[in-house]
């Protein structure tokens, strides 16, 4: 049993993002839920994973899968609980490279026509493939110099303040829409 320290904030928008992940509301995350949220996500752009955009995202989601299962997956079943993540959430901090790692990969997969920005219908179609309602307001917190975009570091920034921040006032809680 993990002794998660996560405040109940953190639980609360991590649970959000598990939720959203564990497409078959079984209580855990596998290999089968990022195959359906990559699914979900390649439906949202119009596309599939045989072309070369939608080859590149499933590639992306099922390395965030392979990464979130090596450093979660405590007892090696093949699955990940909720606290499993939160134990991982509580040593972030302490390893910010990994959390830019994934927030590179992220947003990586969230660019879609490879311009170095994220636009607002981008992020948009990030959130509705995450199970949220895309929210203009969501965007502008996140659009912190107001200049119609995402650049790499704001993204990372605010990835950085989701996982492993636990301040409900930073614009980066908001990244998988309003907790």
């Amino acid at each position: 049993m993990l002794s998660a320290m996560a405040s109940d904030f953190q639980r609360r928008k991590i649970s959000v993002v598990f939720g959203a992940m564990d497409a078959d509301d079984d209580g855990y995350l596998t290999e089968a839920d990022f195959r359906a949220l990559t699914a979900r996500w390649l439906d949202v752009r119009g596309t599939d994973d045989a072309t070369p955009e939608g080859g590149k995202l499933a590639a992306i989601m099922m390395g965030w899968w392979a990464t979130l299962r090596d450093a979660s997956d405590r007892d090696r079943d093949g699955k990940v609980s909720l606290d499993e993540v939160l134990g991982v959430v509580d040593e972030l901090p302490r390893m910010p490279g990994a959390v830019t790692g994934t927030a590179s990969a992220m947003f990586e997969a969230v660019d879609e026509n490879g311009d170095g920005a994220i636009s607002a219908a981008e992020y948009g179609r990030m959130i509705e493939a995450w199970g949220g309602t895309p929210a203009d307001d969501v965007f502008a917190l996140l659009d912190t110099d107001g200049d119609g975009r995402l650049s790499h570091d704001e993204f990372t920034r605010h990835w950085y303040e989701f996982w492993a921040g636990d301040d409900p006032a930073a614009p980066g809680s908001w990244v998988f829409g309003r907790v």
